[in-house]
């Protein structure tokens, strides 16, 4: 009943009629639209608990990572741009992967050479004289300031511990004989209804009023999200609000109330910069590949406008995943370049890798105007690298193999695979079982390295990309640390920067991460520049073969089973691949074999071959039955009641229920490893740490295969088995023989989940009740020596271990 309140107060709220608002207490009595009401009350006190977990976060975050310093002191926010130059600690988040402006710390001009020399002087310049500034504005209101920070970071609305010691379930559940549990039912929905009240009422019709006024209320209607498009137009108007209320708190000298609208503008900000970064972003990233990649499909912008105004919240979380999964893969690219490459060459992009990432931190210290920059700067390189790997590559196919193109990804009604599905699976299983597999890291790895070489050697940037020898390696990174160490010695915090300069000098402490000096050659710009189209050739090469070669063969290995009918491209495309993964493997193997001799060799392959022998046996185990019984199961139980009525006949397709079954098996087992310690778990880990090589056939079938196959037989079998051959024997007439066999497994799934809440119960009330007894009549406990007694009292029961007293 309070997730239905809540879901009607939230719907009273956004109505916007007077009328809901006076009918709401008879609205909240009602069993009206119950179940509805219920499902999106939970939804809303979810969001509510998550919002509040963030911001309790974002408060620690501030409280132990320090405050921007423009809040610590009287400069307002756009004014305290110099102090941000090195506030940011050396990480970078989503969008940020393409971030820095320059080098965390370039090295010396003499010995060792670096990105940007000249800026380190240019900026230790800017901050000397904005420290200048700073300590002649602010030192006269500095000691108010930090004790209204240290004040207000010593603050505690609510003693914690002593609240969750209070909070106990027979106080929850009103079993102890009060009526408090009426009074935490009361607060929840009003703290809910507050909660819903400020952050998204407000928001949402300051931005409503702006839009009407400003005449846009058209254009938001059409993008068929305008609930969430006005509440972000409301949260930058309330963030422009802050900033100007917080200036004129600064002007008249308001220190509690300037930094309190400072802290509400951090969270409006850092709020709005993470809806951009997971949210924006990856939906820019994901429109502009497939705008890039129409001619490949052979659709145009009018097929995906029509998409788009059919099911727009479908195309835009698919495109929001597709981009996800570029910026994914990206960001695993740009890891893999960083262990080729000299470190410091990619001083321009974030290392994800790095200790020290904290995208938060940077969220709260750096001003928006650079990450705006930022953004801009990510969404130019990521779109150039899509017209060079994806839009280019597309038109030369085109123009030297006119007929190669479209792909063919249409189908047909009576289609057994659907296209998501296959999508799904491709994306799911094949990719990151291909990349999982060190082989085709180090084979990628390899190929970087040997391109690296290459090219250095071809343009004299041997020593740029890959360092120079080991023995000058040694000196220079020697030099290097000494420096590190020098400039650490005097990155002293001044007194009275409070929280944020302690933490910044430790974030500061371990310098720029493994860098190393080069040598720089003559025309080192010109070089740079052949070095990037050199670059941009082999990218478009590689993608060229990337897209052209993989469906080829798979095409002319399918033609041989279906002849000339076309095939979806994602048959042919993960056909082709795992085709070139396997002769590419064979190859390397046997070169690797080769100088052994021939006995080795043949030893080599008797042992392979029995090791794929078993493993093509817990392959058709694990990824063939158990998929299939999985996705069958969920079609009988979940799929098929929702989507065909009692006077239809259900169609199924084994194919298809594979492919769902393959995703559900490894959600199951994700979430079966991050889950509480039982059997499933123990020999999944077990499995898992054998690996292919020292693959056990007997324990994963007896353990692991058989008992999962059971169980999911059994599932199907015994509702089938009642109702067609128990059913029947009761004489009950055909409608009901029809509605039986229909909805059993749905039922029998609800009995089973039924039976395991009240176990659950069940115990949580035993330990209730064992707490209760404990907690009236238990005085103490003593622990009493256990002593083996001879003779005839050996046979006697032994004496507790633990007395009451």
């Amino acid at each position: 009943m309070d997730t239905a309140e809540e879901g009607r107060i939230y719907k009273c709220l956004f109505t916007g009629s007077v009328s809901s608002l006076l009918t709401l207490p008879l609205d909240m009595l009602s069993t009206e639209n119950l179940l509805a009401d219920c499902l999106q009350g939970c939804f809303v006190v979810t969001c509510t608990l998550c919002a509040f977990i963030s911001l309790v976060w974002l408060r620690e975050q501030i409280v132990h990572g320090g405050a921007p310093i423009w809040l610590e002191h009287a400069a307002p926010p756009f004014n305290a741009a110099g102090h941000h130059q090195n506030e940011a600690p050396a990480g970078g988040n989503g969008a940020e992967n393409v971030a820095a402006d320059q080098p965390a710390n370039p090295p010396a001009e003499n010995a060792v050479v670096g990105e940007n020399p000249d800026a380190q002087d240019d900026q230790a310049e800017e901050e000397e004289e904005d420290n200048e500034e700073e300590d002649d504005a602010g030192v006269e209101d500095a000691a108010d300031a930090n004790n209204g920070a240290q004040d207000d970071m010593n603050w505690n609305a609510l003693e914690w511990d002593r609240a969750a010691e209070e909070l106990t379930w027979e106080r929850m559940l009103g079993l102890d004989g009060s009526l408090v549990f009426l009074e935490h039912v009361f607060w929840v929905v009003s703290l809910n209804t507050l909660f819903i009240l400020v952050f998204a009422f407000c928001p949402y019709h300051i931005g409503h009023f702006s839009l009407v006024g400003l005449g846009f209320e058209e254009h938001v209607q059409a993008s068929h999200f305008e609930g969430l498009i006005t509440t972000i137009v409301g949260y930058i108007l309330l963030a422009i609000t802050l900033i100007i209320c917080h200036g004129l708190a600064t002007l008249v000298k308001f220190h509690r109330s300037r930094r309190l609208l400072g802290v509400c503008y951090i969270v409006v900000k850092v709020s709005l910069l993470v809806v951009v970064e997971i949210g924006v972003f990856p939906l820019i990233c994901g429109w502009w590949l497939d705008i890039c990649s129409l001619e490949m499909f052979d659709a145009t912008l009018k097929d995906r406008e029509l998409s788009f105004q059919s099911a727009p919240g479908t195309t835009m979380f698919l495109h929001w995943l597709v981009g996800m999964v570029y910026v994914f893969y990206f960001a695993s690219f740009i890891l893999l370049l960083r262990e080729v490459l000299r470190p410091g060459v990619l001083w321009f992009l974030r290392n994800l890798n790095d200790p020290d990432f904290n995208p938060v931190q940077e969220m709260i210290h750096l001003p928006i105007y650079r990450h705006l920059r930022r953004f801009i700067l990510s969404v130019i390189v990521f779109g150039s690298i899509v017209l060079l790997m994806l839009w280019l590559p597309i038109r030369i196919i085109k123009s030297v193999l006119p007929h190669f193109l479209p792909y063919n990804v249409m189908l047909y009604s009576d289609a057994p695979v659907s296209e998501l599905s296959l999508e799904l699976l491709l994306l799911q299983v094949v990719l990151p079982a291909l990349l999982e597999q060190g082989h085709t890291r180090q084979w990628l790895k390899g190929l970087v390295r040997a391109w690296t070489v290459t090219a250095g050697y071809l343009l004299d940037l041997h020593s740029y990309l890959l360092g120079d020898q080991e023995e000058n390696e040694n000196s220079a990174n020697q030099q290097v640390n000494n420096n590190q160490h020098a400039r650490n010695n005097n990155a002293i915090p001044v007194v009275g920067e409070g929280l944020h300069a302690a933490h910044q000098a430790i974030l500061q402490q371990g310098g720029p991460v493994g860098f190393q000096p080069y040598r720089r050659p003559l025309n080192f710009p010109l070089r740079i520049f052949l070095l990037i189209v050199f670059m941009c050739i082999t990218l478009l090469i590689a993608s060229l073969i990337c897209l052209t070669l993989p469906v080829f063969a798979g095409r002319w290995l399918m033609s041989f089973w279906t002849g000339t009918a076309k095939i979806h491209e994602l048959y042919t495309a993960a056909c082709g691949l795992y085709v070139c993964w396997l002769t590419i493997r064979a190859v390397t193997v046997m070169v690797a074999w080769m100088p052994q001799g021939r006995r080795v060799i043949f030893q080599k392959v008797k042992e392979w071959s029995l090791m794929i022998m078993k493993t093509l046996i817990v392959a058709v185990l694990l990824a063939g039955v158990v998929p299939l019984l999985l996705g069958l199961l969920f079609e009988l139980v979940i799929v098929a009641p929702l989507r065909v009525p009692l006077d239809q006949t259900p169609l199924f397709y084994p194919w298809q229920d594979w492919a769902l079954g393959v995703l559900h098996a490894k959600i199951i087992a994700a979430i079966t490893l991050m889950g509480p310690q039982w059997w499933l778990k123990t020999v999944i880990e077990q499995v898992y740490a054998n690996g292919i090589r020292n693959i056990d056939l007997h324990y994963i079938v007896r353990r692991l295969a058989a008992p999962v196959i059971s169980v999911l037989l059994l599932s199907l079998c015994v509702p089938y088995v009642i109702a067609s051959g128990v059913v029947p024997l009761l004489g009950v007439t055909a409608e009901m023989q029809n509605l039986v066999h229909r909805r059993i497994y749905p039922f029998l799934l609800m009995v089973v989940v039924l039976m395991a809440i009240l176990s659950f119960q069940v115990r949580q009330f035993k330990r209730l009740y064992e707490h209760i007894k404990n907690d009236k009549y238990l005085v103490g406990q003593r622990l009493v020596n256990y002593e083996r007694k001879s003779g005839k009292q050996g046979s006697s029961p032994a004496p507790p271990q633990s007395s009451q007293e």
